[in-house]
């Protein structure tokens, strides 16, 4: 009887200090509940507010590459043109499997809108121009003393027999403008380490080609080589840029080699004189002084 009394008793004392310590079973439950949502809550939070910074950072950052991609290019191309202005001498030497010819010429450039250029040699070639106005190309042969306008269906067309086209010679497009830029790597090309940059054509752009992928040199942000894709994709040609040297100013490369697809024929141009960003007549970029 005591041992079951005793029992009894210490039921009866364990349920009074449960009452007297006034703690409910279901409320702790609830508390420690509260507590590990608050805790999750906390983590959930923070979690959601690196990952908030991640996408700011990240946005920066695309932004910022972008940007630098952009710039690369257009350091590249004012380092070779000029920002403003540019005129140089230069020599192109055609090679083909069957004959190679040198033609002698100037050039004089205003912007992205104004181009002239002018052959010297040979004579029976001498005195014959290609001018840029705007959108519009002239071309002007001497011997016959007739102006031509140049068409856009033509543009990819060979400029007097070479493996530039007429786009290349004066139309001065603007890189930076017409194609969106990415920078997809860096490369050694002739054991040179290359920024790597794709250009597509933004929509609607007056361009000619389906994609650019130019190397421009770290050192110095000098083109060392560009490879020009139609709009299917494939290689059409491909230009390296040597003889770097200094030349009205500043390094620039003094040879640009043209080769097509194959390689079976190529266009040298060689740089005899340069100068940049100093003042052109208006008058030189004019259908008077074409014909003249």
């Amino acid at each position: 009887m005591k041992s079951k009394e005793s029992s009894q008793g210490r039921t009866t004392t364990s349920r009074h200090t449960n009452v007297s310590t006034g703690q409910n079973p279901s409320l702790k439950l609830q508390s420690t509940k509260a507590r590990r949502f608050k805790r999750f809550g906390v983590l959930e939070l923070s979690i959601w507010s690196l990952f908030g910074t991640w996408i700011l950072f990240f946005g920066a950052y695309h932004n910022c590459y972008a940007q630098d991609a952009k710039q690369i290019i257009q350091r590249a191309e004012d380092a070779i043109k000029g920002k403003v202005s540019s005129y140089s001498v230069m020599e192109m030497i055609i090679r083909t499997p069957d004959y190679t010819r040198t033609m002698k010429m100037e050039s004089w450039t205003s912007g992205t809108s104004k181009a002239l250029v002018k052959i010297l040699s040979p004579v029976r070639e001498a005195g014959n121009r290609t001018l840029k106005l705007g959108n519009d190309i002239w071309m002007y042969l001497r011997n016959t003393e007739t102006t031509i306008r140049i068409p856009p269906s033509m543009m990819l067309q060979s400029w007097n027999g070479s493996d530039y086209t007429y786009d290349d010679m004066v139309r001065e497009e603007t890189l930076t403008k017409d194609y969106d830029i990415t920078l997809t790597g860096t490369e050694q090309i002739g054991g040179v380490d290359c920024w790597k940059l794709q250009l597509i054509p933004k929509p609607n752009a007056p361009v000619v080609w389906g994609k650019i992928v130019y190397w421009v040199r770290k050192a110095d942000d000098l083109p060392e080589q560009v490879e020009y894709f139609d709009e299917r994709g494939k290689l059409m040609r491909t230009m390296i840029m040597s003889d770097f040297k200094v030349m009205g100013g500043r390094i620039i490369p003094t040879a640009w080699t043209m080769y097509n697809s194959d390689k079976t024929h190529s266009t040298e141009i060689k740089m005899d004189e340069a100068s940049f960003d100093k003042r052109i007549p208006d008058q030189i970029f004019s259908l008077k002084e074409l014909e003249r």
